[in-house]
């Protein structure tokens, strides 16, 4: 009897849970749940994003869940997604997990500045929509509200510093061409033409002034959007000395020309004077010869040989007056035709020399806009390029040399 008792007893459950006794089946459960596998940890997903979306500017990034999933993750190691890309490097600044908060100083770094290139360059508008995520770097970004249906607008362009930035500049190009109408400073050297005519403009001062406002202008977009401040490139450096250095060049080589011609009339200044001096003493002695008694044949012959050189010396005079008069009206600049024709044509016509480096400095400003446009970027030329521009500048001032100032 004892025996059959046992049995019932260790049998009892089995059959107790087969017919479903609910005072048993309550911590059968809680037996087999506790074995069971944990419930999986909701994933993350950003829900919102407060401030503005610019380059070095803060955002404060809202994650759904972010608690949960920084227990078994380092959220210190998240980036900014945008357009699918990770801005690698570019690490939060402080992390609320509790809170389900991550604030993020957008900036470029070494790793995401081609990244950064393509999102800002080529701007149409002040801002452009984007998809916005964040993740770690080298894993799938979280899930977001912010994704094609719902873009995130970034600011390419801050509507008040791009304001002012292009106030500034269009009010220096407006001072620049209101001087280069009414001043000498791109204009050629020397005195106005005496009927009161504008003088030419200058192909080397243009050239310097050409470039001068493409960087200044180049140089204030990329500040503006990008915040960098070293982007002179070396080879752009290279190509402001070729452009400054013919326009010197230039300068000293007109220079030497007036230097010659300001000593060539001195010395027919100083002819001028010498010859009246001889005149003057010539008609003096021939005077006291006039003032003798009655004339021996050897003073009417002295008087006749003081008549030959006064009239000589006359002759002279009038000679040195003429070349220091044509002289004198040679060191007026030349009268303006028109812009183009000032900076390709010389006293003689059109030169070839003055298209070339006019041509080629089109073809380049072309290229200096396109890459600043394109890539936010100062434009790295090469070796060949700066040759072939120091080559036409010095074809040019070569051709300077024997060039008429008259």
């Amino acid at each position: 009897m004892l025996g059959l008792a046992l049995l019932y007893g260790m049998t009892a459950p089995a059959s107790a849970l087969a017919s479903g006794a609910p005072d048993d089946a309550a911590p059968a459960a809680a037996v087999d749940a506790s074995l069971g596998d944990p419930a999986p940890t909701p994933a993350p997903k950003v829900s919102a994003v407060d401030g503005v979306l610019q380059l070095d500017d803060i955002a404060e990034v809202t994650v759904a869940n972010l608690k949960e999933w920084a227990a078994t993750h380092d959220p210190a190691k998240l980036v900014p997604f945008i357009e699918g890309r990770a801005i690698r490097g570019n690490y939060p600044e402080e992390v609320h997990p509790h809170e389900g908060r991550i604030y993020f100083h957008l900036k470029i770094t070494p790793e995401s500045k081609e990244h950064w290139t393509d999102l800002l360059g080529a701007p149409d508008s002040m801002r452009r929509p984007v998809r916005f995520s964040i993740g770690l770097e080298d894993h799938a970004p979280f899930e977001t509200v912010h994704d094609k249906t719902n873009p995130l607008l970034m600011t390419v362009i801050s509507p008040v510093f791009g304001a002012t930035a292009a106030l500034v500049a269009s009010l220096t190009l407006i001072l620049f061409i209101r001087l280069a109408r009414s001043t000498s400073i791109i204009r050629e050297p020397g005195a106005a033409p005496a009927d009161g005519s504008p003088k030419a403009y200058n192909l080397g001062r243009t050239q310097m002034a050409f470039w001068f406002f493409l960087i200044y202008v180049s140089y204030l977009v990329i500040w503006l959007i990008t915040d960098m401040l070293d982007t002179i490139t070396p080879s752009l450096l290279g190509l402001m000395g070729i452009s400054a250095g013919t326009a010197l060049s230039e300068a000293l080589i007109d220079s030497s020309k007036d230097s010659a011609h300001s000593e060539r009339s001195w010395n027919l200044s100083a002819e001028r004077r010498e010859l009246e001096k001889t005149i003057a003493d010539l008609k003096l002695e021939r005077a006291g010869l006039d003032a003798g008694a009655a004339a021996t044949p050897d003073e009417i012959a002295q008087r006749e040989q003081l008549d030959g050189k006064i009239q000589a010396a006359r002759a002279r005079l009038t000679q040195a007056t003429h070349r220091f008069s044509s002289l004198d009206s040679k060191k007026t600049a030349r009268a303006t035709r028109g812009f183009l024709r000032d900076v390709m044509a010389d006293r003689d016509g059109y030169s070839f020399h003055r298209f070339q480096i006019f041509a080629w400095t089109i073809v380049l400003g072309i290229m200096f806009v396109s890459s600043v446009y394109n890539s936010l970027a100062m434009p790295e030329f090469s070796a060949t390029l700066l040759g072939l521009m120091g080559l036409s500048s010095g074809t040019y001032i070569g051709f300077k040399f024997p060039e008429r100032q008259e």
